[in-house]
């Protein structure tokens, strides 16, 4: 008996140190994505650049000149690096060079999902100090960090404890005065579902503190007897003696579009202008080709030649309401008519070809940013590329380019794709409505699936997975949520495979598909083809984001076990 007992207790011992010890790393050997979009087939004429400017989602941008540059900033909600930095010389050639929030130790968003977190941030430069004021939402609150250079590193966030609502921006004024300005409730009961506030209170940068009384400028919106929605986003310039306050109004979807007040003292009254929205497309036929929509959320920057430029968020949509590749950043020139800024009259639409800014030299050769192209990544380099990003902040390291030089170590962790923690998930933007992604792998360990994975958020996404049967043995799967809480196989195939193996997701507009190379000289099989990909369309799945693409490890000895 005693005999029995221990060797039921050295069974026990091994299978726990076995299930505490790390899963075997899954190596990925290299990444490619391809965009074929009708809409950037056209070729470009000299002297001319392509809209979007930085496509695939890129959310609510904010622009600032500086020191002979342009730099600008995305919401980036719970990814991580959150708040990406890009430099240009010229509004058109577009480089990321930072993160605001690089460092694990800024901000937390486990338990939230992927449209929450960093909402709308703003960037200002004064005094040779750069300056980027967000909100983190049910992570925070509002804050500002800072930096002498965009390129990092930013400071951790300084608290705005007292300042509630979001879409925070600066303004300063000749005199030295510091003014933020955001989105809140108003004062009282809300009228009606969207009812929104713009307010603005003097701030003491020294102490980040807000000082003096806050009070509202616009309640409602332009026209507050027709009950507008979401008055948000709000910048203030000045030009000419005049106090311009441009704000976004009609929500963040077809309805969407860009306002512009102004007024000769910086607290108001901040008069309308007559011709109000400045920007929109919800007045142009549903059935146009190669729709734009959403658009607005803008911010208006000078160039150096004395134009005036405008960024702004909008959607390419497929079937008239899809769009898998969320709210992207646009650039049109402004025109100054009467003394007011316009972005695009009434009824035009936003065209994907536009002469460029003046000062631009060269060709538009915007890839990877936009347009059509071939992206490969050979995890060659000492980091990982920006375009990598990570769902929420990671607790540990598990993805690494030193262990195997020239190849993507992922280390599995026991978080799947609809968990509201950090998977072992690296993603980067989907940019075009037909694209291709595929890479190479090695074949996992025994208790571990791997492979690639379509991304919207935690409850819209699909994983073709590979899992070891034993030998050279394998099973492909796919698997998918579309918004529930279970999660479906829609397809599983059991295959021989090589040690590499590569796999491929394709799609073109709402059909997805997904294939297999097992390496043994038969090319792509298709496991699943003519996928509903509307699940991974921002207007079904709702939020703010839209789809990643990238590979995913997954430790399943703990569920096996069970």
């Amino acid at each position: 008996m005693r005999r029995l007992l221990a060797t039921f207790m050295l069974l026990s011992a091994v299978l726990t140190t076995r299930a505490t010890e790390p899963a075997p790393p899954v190596y990925f050997d290299w990444f490619e994505y391809t965009g074929r979009d009708a809409a950037f087939e056209t070729p470009l004429p000299a002297g001319h650049y392509r809209n979007p400017i930085l496509a695939g989602f890129h959310a609510d941008p904010s622009i600032v000149a500086a020191n002979g540059r342009f730099y600008l900033v995305n919401s980036s909600f719970t990814y991580f690096p959150g708040i990406p930095v890009f430099e240009s010389e010229d509004l058109v050639h577009w480089k990321q060079i930072a993160n605001v929030i690089d460092r694990p130790s800024q901000l937390d968003f486990d338990g939230l999902s992927v449209s929450r977190g960093v909402f709308a941030p703003a960037i200002s430069y004064h005094d040779g100090l750069f300056y980027v004021v967000t909100t983190a939402v049910d992570s925070g609150g509002n804050f500002i960090a800072t930096a002498h250079d965009p390129a990092g590193p930013w400071s951790d966030p300084h608290w705005l404890p007292s300042i509630d609502g979001i879409d925070p921006s600066l303004f300063f004024d000749d005199d030295g005065s510091v003014y933020l300005v955001n989105n809140d409730a108003p004062a009282g009961t809300p009228r009606y579902e969207g009812h929104r506030a713009i307010w603005m209170q003097q701030i003491q940068l020294a102490a980040f503190k807000p000082i003096g009384p806050r009070k509202i400028l616009i309640d409602g919106g332009v026209e507050p007897a027709k009950n507008p929605i979401w008055i948000e986003g709000p910048h203030i310039f000045k030009r000419e003696g005049w106090y311009y306050l441009s704000d976004a109004e009609g929500g963040t979807g077809p309805q969407h579009s860009q306002v512009v007040l102004r007024s000769r003292d910086v607290w108001g009254p901040y008069v309308p202008y007559a011709h109000n929205p400045i920007l929109t497309q919800r007045d142009l036929p549903a059935d146009r080709p190669l729709p734009i929509t959403n658009a607005g959320h803008a911010d208006l920057v000078e160039g150096p030649d004395g134009s005036w430029w405008a960024v702004f968020l909008a959607s390419r949509n497929y079937q008239q309401r899809h769009y898998n590749t969320g709210r992207e950043t646009y650039l049109l020139p402004v025109e100054w008519r009467d003394g007011w800024p316009v972005i695009l009259t009434a009824n035009q639409t936003i065209p994907y070809v536009v002469q460029a800014p003046s000062w631009m030299k060269g060709e538009a050769v915007q890839a990877p940013s936009t347009g059509n192209f071939i992206d490969r990544d050979g995890f060659d380099g000492a980091t990982l590329g920006n375009a990598w990003l990570r769902v929420r902040v990671p607790k540990q390291e598990w993805a690494d380019l030193r262990e195997r030089p020239g190849s993507l170590a992922l280390h599995p962790l026991p978080e799947g794709l609809d968990t509201l923690k950090n998977p072992a998930f690296l993603g980067r933007r989907q940019q075009h409505l037909r694209f291709e992604a595929s890479t190479a792998m090695t074949r996992p360990g025994q208790g571990v699936a791997a492979g690639l994975a379509a991304f919207q958020s935690e409850a819209w996404w699909y994983f073709l997975g590979v899992r070891s049967l034993g030998g050279d043995r394998v099973a492909v799967f796919l698997e998918a949520r579309d918004g529930g809480n279970t999660t479906k196989t829609l397809a599983s195939r059991e295959l021989k495979a090589a040690p590499t193996l590569r796999l491929q997701i394709s799609g073109n507009e709402g059909n997805y598909a997904f294939a297999v190379d097992t390496g043994h000289g038969q090319g792509w099989q298709t496991l699943a083809e003519n996928v509903d990909g509307t699940v991974l369309s921002t207007d079904r799945a709702g939020g703010f984001v839209g789809t990643l693409l990238g590979p995913f490890a997954r430790d399943e000895r703990a569920s096996r076990s069970r």
